[in-house]
């Protein structure tokens, strides 16, 4: 019965998150959002669902356990073993746009959450607090979206402009004017309707699921003797992630990095605020956070969202280097969290060498890496500014007819 509450909740979890994914992508292709933007937000809260649905199940029926492990546990298997994966499948490009903006709210709220934790509880006021922290990033992701889809437009308008003279010279046929789209046109309709109605089913098959997943995990927790925490972190954390692994995954085998990439940013940021805000809000007595999963967990979490900043930052993508290196450090810590369970004494040890040797080590290497990367990119600079007729050159940004090309009318060399 166990089995069938645990694998009958995550299959509803997974097919619910993806048919609200769908619907919610409809409809803002049909609006032009961009990439990124989608990524960050409907793509990353939609594969989130599950998070929040479990865990907002679980503050309900007073597994507050479960729920923060589910967040804790969540963000770890994103970082490390979703986009360690993706990248081991195809090197990842990174938008600047992540490194700017986003990858730092990340590492904040990741450190906001331990601040919050540590005098053990997380109350009603934390979670308006973190509720209200996703309201102002919603916005910001929004006002960018509006502001970058206006971009689009402009460009692509000054693009059809420039063609008229030419399509005018070569018209021979007169016809009426093609009526101008308007990108919310295609929200009306059999489409708009199909598209809602996957998103309601979406979300009916989440709060499903979520029930008989919670359900699933409190008595394989007391069937084993181990602690519900755990189990937030392992199984209800690595189930309630599978939609972000299975958007991931199939992104870079689409070669789509930037929603790859912008799943799991966005997913981590809406965990942290969204999912821990509402369990807090949602479970009356506030959730417990044990000294041990603040001096250990916590800080797996935030060093993985900081390991983000240099791996990022290197060549602006992910290479499967560094994606093994991410798998590596995941396999690590679920090695540390079975034995520490088992009671194994050494657990203890393997805790110290994790963040006493492995994580120092990694970090003088993403370090060292980030260093020659910024060291190059000052070479490129520097070579910009002596020559730079010759990168726009390069560039293709000088016209043709300003281009002067040598007596012997050698191709590709200008003066």
């Amino acid at each position: 019965m166990i089995v069938l509450y645990l694998t009958g909740g995550l299959i509803t979890l997974v097919v619910g998150a993806e048919l609200l994914v769908r619907g919610a992508s409809d409809i803002a292709a049909r609006l032009r959002v961009p990439a990124i933007i989608v990524g960050l937000t409907i793509v990353a809260y939609g594969t989130s669902a599950p998070e929040l649905a479990v865990s907002t199940a679980a503050a309900f029926h007073g597994d507050a356990s479960i729920a923060l492990g589910n967040v804790v546990g969540s963000n770890i298997f994103n970082v490390f073993f979703i986009l360690g994966l993706s990248s081991v499948i195809l090197p990842l490009t990174v938008s600047f746009k992540l490194i700017r903006f986003d990858v730092p709210v990340m590492i904040g709220t990741s450190i906001a959450g331990l601040l919050i934790c540590a005098d053990g509880l997380i109350d009603r006021r934390d979670g308006v607090i973190l509720l209200s922290l996703l309201i102002l990033y919603s916005l910001w992701c929004l006002l960018e979206g509006v502001r970058e889809t206006r971009e689009m437009r402009r460009s692509e308008t000054a693009g059809r402009i420039e063609t008229l003279p030419h399509a005018a010279a070569d018209l021979t046929v007169t016809a009426e004017p093609a009526p101008l789209q308007n990108p919310a046109a295609g929200m009306h309709g059999r489409s708009f309707f199909r598209d809602v109605s996957l998103i309601g089913l979406g979300l009916v098959m989440l709060v499903v699921g979520a029930d008989w997943l919670v359900h699933g995990a409190s008595r394989t927790a007391r069937y084993f003797g181990v602690s519900e925490l755990v189990i937030g972190l392992t199984v209800v954390a690595a189930g309630t992630s599978l939609p972000e692994l299975a958007t991931s995954v199939v992104a870079a085998f689409r070669k789509q990095v930037d929603l790859a990439v912008g799943n799991v940013v966005g997913s981590n940021i809406f965990n942290l605020l969204g999912v821990l805000g509402t369990a807090a809000v949602c479970d009356p007595t506030g959730i417990a956070v044990e000294r041990a999963t603040l001096e250990f967990d916590f800080l797996v979490m935030i060093a993985a969202a900081c390991a983000c900043l240099p791996i990022f930052f290197t060549g602006l993508r992910i290479n499967r280097t560094e994606g093994v290196l991410l798998l590596g450090w995941y396999l690590l810590y679920t090695v540390n969290l079975i034995l520490d369970s088992a009671g194994s004494p050494v657990s203890t040890a393997l805790k110290f060498a994790t963040l006493g040797i492995a994580v120092p080590v990694s970090a003088v290497f993403l370090t060292l890496s980030s260093i020659i990367e910024l060291r190059q990119k000052l070479i490129v600079i520097s070579d910009r500014c002596r020559n730079p007729d010759l990168w726009k050159e390069l560039e293709g940004r000088i016209p043709e007819n300003e281009v002067t090309v040598p007596e012997n009318g050698s191709d590709g060399e200008a003066s």
